[in-house]
């Protein structure tokens, strides 16, 4: 098994730690720890290893699932991983809808074959007749991201519908990572309410717990119990204070997300005033990541995107590293005052290299 090297977490590595602002975060603001209670007790394993039964349930019910269609992992990044793993052999086939998180199309071509279907620039529209000639006899699973991480694409229930009618007509499944889906003013029914729907998440992307490092996969029983055999090979089971945070944070849910939502259209609009005034374009996105066009006399998104952190100390993210080199991802779910001084550094540069 061979896996391609994770661009996107490399840059990041590189520039990350020493920058004075992230504007290249993909998710909402950080919540502090002194919000939670933070003793779980005795800090041993999850026991059951899947997730405790009562907090499965529970989130089973959003699904309309069962406890044992839900697996607890450590973040959305295990989820996928362990769904692929559950789903994928080789000489099994993939479809994967891109641009999107690299590890959504670099985990399954280490396992098995998968053909990339492209979103269609500048609208990032998906063309679902280019789904229905990918998929081949041996597809087991079509990925797709929704909404879509880089570009902020949100495809109606139409078109979620018709990709997962696609993949049932195959014999395969649809695994939507979901992770920015409650950050939309009017979120579409999660991909795990259809009968061979798998949905991932955690409480990360809308929540603001990244630390907690807390998501779930759903679905099917048979893959989820799959699945859970695999976990064993990995963390073998959630954390215990991210289990124990997570918690308290679904009996938030409302007070957290409607501060999560408030934040992210204030800074939504900033964003498209300061685009707007520097004659830069982006599909308006639903989330709080944004793909806007390179600005002229810059050879590449890379190229750009290393003059400005090496000149303001500002980091974000190059297209290249989603496979669009003309364009570079924006992150504006980061406080306020923050987006502010970065959207502030990022004007200057502009005006020096107009």
């Amino acid at each position: 098994m061979d896996i391609a090297p994770f661009g996107l977490e490399r840059w990041f590595a590189e520039y990350e730690h020493d920058a004075d602002i992230m504007l290249a975060e993909s998710g909402i603001r950080s919540l502090p720890a002194a919000a939670f209670d933070l003793d779980p007790g005795e800090l041993g394993y999850v026991i059951p290893t899947n997730g405790d039964p009562g907090l499965r349930a529970r989130i089973a019910e959003r699904y309309d699932r069962s406890a044992d269609e839900v697996l607890c992992t450590v973040g959305t990044q295990e989820a996928n991983l362990l769904a692929f793993l559950s789903l994928l052999d080789a000489g099994d086939h993939a479809v994967v809808v891109t641009p999107t998180y690299q590890a959504l199309h670099a985990v399954p071509e280490a396992i098995a074959d998968v053909t990339r279907v492209s979103l269609d620039p500048p609208n990032w529209t998906l063309d679902i007749d280019a789904v229905a000639e990918a998929i081949q006899s041996n597809t087991q699973v079509v990925v797709l991201n929704n909404p879509n991480n880089p570009t902020g694409r949100y495809h109606d229930w139409d078109t979620v519908e018709a990709i997962y009618d696609l993949a049932v007509d195959a014999g395969a499944s649809l695994l939507c990572d979901e992770v920015y889906r409650l950050l939309a003013d009017d979120p579409l029914p999660p991909v795990a309410t259809f009968e061979n729907g798998l949905s991932t998440t955690s409480l990360t992307k809308a929540y603001g717990l990244a630390g907690i490092r807390f998501g779930w996969l759903v679905g099917d029983a048979a893959v989820i119990d799959a699945a859970w055999q695999w976990k064993d090979y990995t963390t073998i089971s959630p954390t215990k204070i991210g289990q124990h945070v997570a918690r308290q944070a679904l009996d938030r849910e409302d007070e957290i997300l409607a501060e999560s939502r408030a934040l992210a259209e204030r800074n939504h609009d900033k964003v498209r005033t300061f685009l707007n005034e520097h004659g830069l374009d982006w599909l308006d996105p639903v989330g709080v990541n944004g793909f806007v066009t390179v600005p002229e006399g810059f050879d590449d998104s890379e190229s750009f995107c290393r003059q400005f952190v090496e000149a303001e100390s500002v980091v974000l993210a190059p297209g290249s590293k989603f496979g669009f080199d003309q364009h570079f991802r924006i992150g504006f779910g980061l406080p306020t005052d923050e987006l502010e001084a970065g959207l502030a550094r990022l004007g200057r540069f502009l005006e020096r290299h107009a």
